[in-house]
């Protein structure tokens, strides 16, 4: 069904008819703003029906209120909520603390981002380990960062020497120290940048291919002289012989190599000792190993943390805690945490509180979750590119309904700029025509970062706007409310995507709508 279409009105339809059973419907939406906002607009027509109507959001978890929500009739929440208290109902120890009924029927809004694109991503319960690891993040720190900094310094000089060998038509030379930067910061912006004019990136392709070949032969003669290699795409980071000599040093040229345990014992055991000494030596051995094992992790975590992960892309600071972003949503995920170390290890790079690592005691994907329902159903305005995985994994047909009128908006082509700085200035550009001739304009980004650097450009041409980012979650109705005002700027992450409402005057209709930019192609505007 089309975006504007009003689905969150035709939802009453199924919801009351299902509720009916006295069983409990599940409406499930994709954030808590749109839960509150739904089960706060459709509650006078339930009540007026004699239904019962409640929303897990305004509940704590495990109380007496949310366990009351769930016995509504018909109970709004988010996805992650109604997964969360699955999980904890899966850890109570007497039934009384069950706070949900038996999965009857669900309604899922945006069902494909719910169902298809978080599919996979798994809701986790975690606590604090009883007596934790050690972890030697502040040691470690000031070595990582060092040889980062090595790397960055002679990767940058290497990228000079590639620009150059390749602009004289050295496409050999050029290529190979092209991949070898890839190998080493993939994410560097200025490689980014030279990548994204005409042929670099195939030549880079056609380069890795052959060193790649034969089973990765002659890749090591790329990272000769590199101090780490980075897997972008497994996500996955690699000292090299260079970086583990670099960082043990000379004065500990075994502070990263693990002792061979099998021969290690043998040498103990022929030495004839008395048990008790030979027992002793065998301990200090195991505990050398554990401990050694464990900073080649917490090294590996740290280098990923640097390396791989960018504030205010993928997580951001706040409140001197570090805080996932999520990619679907621009959504703070408020309560989770990296695991395996990593999150200790972004707090540590970031100059945080490290907080002690945790265990998983609860996991269940959303997929696994939503299948429980006994019927299940969805509604969303892009679901017929993945009617067949709906069909292959939960038996769900997909029905498009056409449109009461035809559609108002209009589409226009998408404009291509060379450099990031000549689209921002364009983008800049038609918003400060669009917002001076009267009409609302709301401005489509793709990270914090960016939609802060679009802040304080606007702000420079003196353009009042708002940004709503996952630094300014709490601010997310007032600033949707001024949205769609005359000549209002908003700049917005993907937060401001799936069911966010702006509500137009006739002043505004009449000056043209509300006009969208969009500064990436993979935005979903609604």
């Amino acid at each position: 069904m089309q975006t504007g279409e009003g689905k969150t009105l035709v939802a009453t339809l199924p919801v009351y008819l299902n509720a009916l059973a006295g069983k409990g419907v599940h409406l499930v939406t994709v954030n808590d703003y749109l839960a509150k906002r739904d089960s706060a607009w459709m509650a006078p027509i339930f009540e007026f029906h004699g239904m019962s109507v409640d929303c897990i959001d305004y509940h704590q978890p495990n109380s007496a209120a949310r366990k009351k929500a769930y016995n509504a009739d018909i109970t709004y929440g988010t996805n992650n909520e109604f997964g969360f208290d699955y999980l904890r109902d899966n850890m109570s120890h007497s039934p009384d603390d069950l706070v949900q009924r038996p999965h009857h029927y669900a309604i899922v809004d945006e069902v494909d981002s719910v169902l298809v694109d978080d599919a996979r991503t798994p809701l986790i319960i975690s606590g604090p380990i009883p007596k934790g690891d050690r972890h030697e993040f502040n040691e470690l720190k000031p070595k990582v960062d060092d040889i980062v900094a090595v790397q960055r310094k002679y990767l940058t000089g290497v990228l000079a020497e590639a620009k150059k060998l390749i602009k004289e038509g050295d496409d050999k030379e050029g290529g190979f120290q092209l991949l070898r930067v890839y190998r080493g910061m993939p994410k560097n912006k200025a490689l980014i940048k030279f990548l994204s004019e005409e042929g670099v990136k195939q030549l880079l392709q056609k380069t890795e291919n052959f060193y790649m070949q034969d089973n990765n032969r002659e890749m090591p003669k790329v990272d000769a002289e590199l101090y780490y290699v980075i897997e972008e795409k497994n996500n996955q980071i690699e000292l090299t012989d260079k970086g583990i000599d670099y960082i043990s040093g000379k004065d500990d040229p075994d502070f990263f190599v693990l002792p061979e345990i099998g021969i290690e014992i043998a040498k103990i055991e022929n030495q004839n000792l008395d048990k008790e000494k030979e027992a002793e030596l065998k301990e200090e051995l195991f505990k050398e190993f554990g401990v050694k094992s464990e900073r080649i992790h917490t090294l590996n975590q740290l280098l990923k943390a640097y390396a791989l992960f960018e504030k205010d892309t993928q997580y951001v600071v706040m409140d001197n805690k570090v805080m996932i972003v999520d990619e679907q949503t621009g959504r703070i995920m408020d309560g989770r945490r990296y695991s395996d170390g990593l999150h200790q290890a972004i707090e540590a790079k970031e100059n945080v509180k490290i907080e002690d690592a945790t265990q998983t005691f609860a996991t269940v994907t959303l997929q696994n979750y939503f299948r429980m329902y006994r019927k299940l159903s969805g509604m969303t305005g892009t679901a017929v590119t993945e009617a067949g995985e709906f069909w292959e994994i939960y038996k769900l047909d997909v029905v498009e309904i056409p449109t009461n009128r035809p559609i108002a908006r209009e589409d226009k082509e998408d404009l291509v700029y060379k450099t990031k700085r000549e689209k921002y200035n364009a983008v800049i550009d038609e918003v400060t025509k669009l917002s001076l001739a009267g009409r609302p304009v709301l401005i489509g980004t793709t990270s914090v970062e960016i939609s802060e650097l679009l802040g304080k450009m606007l702000s420079i041409r003196k353009i009042p706007h708002n940004v709503l980012n996952a630094k300014q979650h709490k601010k997310e109705a007032e600033i949707v409310d001024e949205a769609g005002r005359k000549g209002q700027v908003t700049i917005a992450t993907n937060m401001a995507g799936r069911g966010t409402d702006i509500k137009l005057t006739d002043e505004v209709k009449a000056a043209g709508g509300l006009a969208i930019v969009g500064t990436e192609r993979m935005i979903r505007v609604v």
